[in-house]
């Protein structure tokens, strides 16, 4: 028997990934999320169990009889919380895609005694830098500050980024924030920009200093390190801003848009600067196999926790990132020379 797995949020552009995902690796979905017509319509061959976010009842419900669910509907501020209640009153494994940083400060916050394994941003922000960056450290548990570059092609924004970005906003009341000094910070300083040499096929780009994304919660939450920034190509940061770019376009079988990205990580310790990398095709597919990655390893007892847990504490980062290999290609490499 097939393991069944709730996707909540299945009819949403990543919540489709997911779902095709999860039958690609051999799982049986249960597509549950707000809109009945809509899961019934999309994923005919499969149970619908559709759910308000507010509705306890229903929720629990579509987690009736799962090994796990998978939380793909933002804006994850009003879906992480209850869902990941669920999860924890059914007693099966938790994990999102979410990449507002509130949403997961609030899931950290909550969820630290859980019972059972919760691992929030899960997805490409959040959770595949966390990754690169355990795994550049190895054995250690300490850094001096970590930067994770973002290089995008582009950026076609989703409705659902559209929608998690506004309610983002409006929490900070339109503030920035950095993870400085051991702690976020919210400010309103003005962003400042940099040249950053990517590896190969990327090369140097022109980048907003301080984008900051979900990496600022994940990374720090198990390693010690007093500065974490996260920078965006220039070019993929001015298409998020504008409201007439238009949400992605499938170029393949796959469904995935002509996008493509490098995420470059630096570590720097007291013993010299660390690297790593990893380069792909389209920020939302990507996220389809982190996620479902992460439900099959803790369902096979290899989280290494219960409770609250980012990728990078919950799995061991070099062999999960090995298994992506079909989707991402992956470069870690280390210096000892300071710099």
């Amino acid at each position: 028997m097939t393991n069944k797995i709730t996707v909540y949020g299945a009819t949403g552009h990543t919540g489709r990934f997911v779902v095709a995902e999860l039958v690609r690796q051999g799982f049986t979905p249960i597509v549950s999320g707000r809109n009945a017509e809509a899961l019934k319509r999309l994923w005919p061959d499969f149970e619908a169990r559709p759910a308000a976010a507010d509705d306890a009842q229903a929720l629990d419900a579509a987690l009736l009889g799962a090994d796990a669910v998978i939380n793909a509907a933002g804006p994850f501020a009003v879906t992480a919380a209850p869902v990941a209640a669920a999860a924890v009153r059914a007693g099966i494994p938790y994990v999102d895609v979410a990449a507002e940083i509130e949403a997961n400060v609030d899931t950290f916050a909550a969820f630290g005694h859980a019972l059972t394994p919760i691992v929030p941003a899960m997805a490409f922000y959040g959770g595949l830098g966390d990754l690169l960056v355990t795994a550049a450290l190895g054995d250690r548990t300490s850094a001096d500050e970590i930067v994770v570059a973002y290089g995008l092609s582009s950026w076609h924004p989703t409705p659902g980024t559209r929608a998690a970005g506004k309610v983002s906003h409006d929490r900070r009341n339109g503030r920035r924030v950095r993870f400085a000094d051991g702690a976020l910070q919210y400010h309103d300083d003005p962003s400042d920009q940099e040249d950053w040499q990517f590896p190969e096929p990327l090369g140097t780009r022109r980048m907003i200093s301080e984008f900051t994304m979900a990496d600022i919660v994940t990374i720090p939450s198990h390693i010690d390190v007093p500065s974490v920034r996260t920078a965006m190509t220039l070019e993929a940061a001015g298409d998020l801003a504008q409201a007439d770019t238009p949400a992605p376009k499938a170029v393949d079988d796959a469904g995935r848009s002509d996008q493509t990205f490098v995420v470059d990580v630096l570590v720097r310790t007291k013993d010299g600067d660390l690297r790593a990398s990893a380069h792909g095709q389209d920020i939302y597919a990507i996220t389809a196999p982190l996620a479902v990655g992460a439900v099959r390893r803790l369902l096979a007892g290899e989280g290494r926790t219960t409770g609250v847990a980012s990728a990078g504490s919950m799995f061991d980062p070099a062999d999960f990132l090995a298994e992506l290999k079909p989707y991402l290609t992956v470069r870690i490499a280390s210096s000892t020379s300071g710099s």
